[in-house]
């Protein structure tokens, strides 16, 4: 299992100037056209799902690579400069309240793609479940505020989405691919990128965790007056063995993460739970699809998995990656040549054939050197 990644990014307050986002929604459409003219929409969707190449695309259309705002402004000039349909592909959704327009348009792309209504409705699905697993299963502390959902005309999809921390102003970006997801809540991205790693984060997609979720599956399906006397069995001990998980890691560094993340909910949704009885999910997926199983129900759920029946979660970070492609110094992780090659290759050719001026082909070609290796050519 591949996942797609996410990738960790300081907040800029602040928007794009228009000059700027005019140019870039055309250098966009002119290189969108030559990759799926040369490679086909699967490869773009594929593009856009690796945070590698996105991260250097967003540098060739003249954006700051460190930036959150890579994430929302180029997507929106993405669909701004996909919007005719013309290549097949399209965007839905966006920032803020553009994201919860993202099930309509999808709707209005897949009618005028052709789809089935059966697609259609996978598709909308496909939407919902990623923004549950980023926003619930996967516990770091990056509510969404941003949900980009790509579809071609032949029904495939990938999803760019983002979420942000306010106490530490980071933003953290998730990206999804659907020829990757064998399944929903066991590891569905790709790669992750971040510069930081967070010392406890609730991590309900690992492998590791299969046991946690399919007991969490059996409690919910207990009536939800069992599930609330396990809850309060467990808090005094919970506080307790809460702290001889971390005596390894020093208390300065996590009172925050355990007051936010590890100790037992005070809001779990009794009225999700008893939908949950009702419906009584066949396995962890279903579980999570039902409306109003969010983070603090996950969690309470899978803190009596661990104590009352001994099923753990992952505690850990799925970050694994830092930086565009790694650093020279081999810190956090050696230069992945060959991915950065390949994305440089298929920009550096896209850029070349694209409809532009001499200027601007020289900037952008000049942009792509930042990402070249020293003993690289271009």
């Amino acid at each position: 299992m591949k996942r797609t990644g996410f990738s960790e990014l300081p907040l800029h307050d602040g928007k794009a100037p228009q000059w700027l986002v005019e140019r870039m929604i055309k250098l966009a459409k002119e290189i969108v056209a030559i990759i799926v003219y040369e490679y086909g929409q699967n490869t773009f969707l594929q593009r856009v799902s690796d945070p590698y190449w996105f991260q250097a695309f967003g540098c060739v259309l003249g954006y700051d690579w460190h930036s959150s705002g890579v994430t929302t402004v180029v997507t929106g000039v993405l669909k701004t400069a996909l919007k005719d349909g013309d290549l097949g592909i399209a965007v839905c959704g966006g920032k803020g309240k553009a994201s919860r327009e993202t099930l309509s348009e999808i709707v209005k792309v897949g009618e005028t793609f052709n789809l089935s209504s059966k697609k259609i409705e996978s598709l909308q699905y496909a939407s919902r479940m990623s923004a549950k697993i980023d926003n619930t299963a996967i516990q770091a502390g990056y509510p969404l505020y941003h949900h980009a959902f790509f579809l071609s005309e032949d029904g495939k999809w990938a999803v760019i989405q983002q979420g942000m921390n306010v106490n530490d102003r980071t933003a953290r970006r998730y990206h999804w691919l659907s020829d990757n997801v064998e399944s929903f809540v066991v590891e569905p991205h790709n790669a992750i990128v971040g510069d930081v790693k967070r010392p406890l984060v609730l991590d309900m997609t690992a492998k590791e965790s299969e046991s946690c979720r399919k007991t969490s599956v059996d409690i919910a399906k207990e009536r939800p007056e069992k599930v609330a006397r396990m809850i309060e069995m467990i808090r005094p001990a919970c506080q307790r063995s809460l702290q001889e998980w971390m005596a390894d890691i020093p208390a300065k560094e996590n009172k925050d993460y355990i007051a936010d993340f590890l100790k037992m909910p005070l809001t779990i949704n009794w009225k999700a739970l008893k939908r949950a009885y009702e419906i009584q999910p066949r396995n962890y997926e279903e579980l999570l699809n039902i409306k109003g199983i969010g983070p603090s129900t996950v969690r309470g759920l899978a803190l009596v998995a661990e104590i009352i029946y001994g099923d753990k979660p992952s505690w850990k970070d799925p970050v694994k990656y830092s930086f565009a492609y790694g650093g020279k110094d081999g810190v956090p992780y050696p230069v992945n040549r060959r991915a950065m090659d390949e994305s440089i290759r298929i920009l550096k050719e896209a850029v070349e054939k694209a409809r532009l001026g001499d200027k601007e082909r020289l900037s952008m070609l000049q942009k792509l050197r930042r990402f070249v290796p020293p003993n690289a050519e271009i």
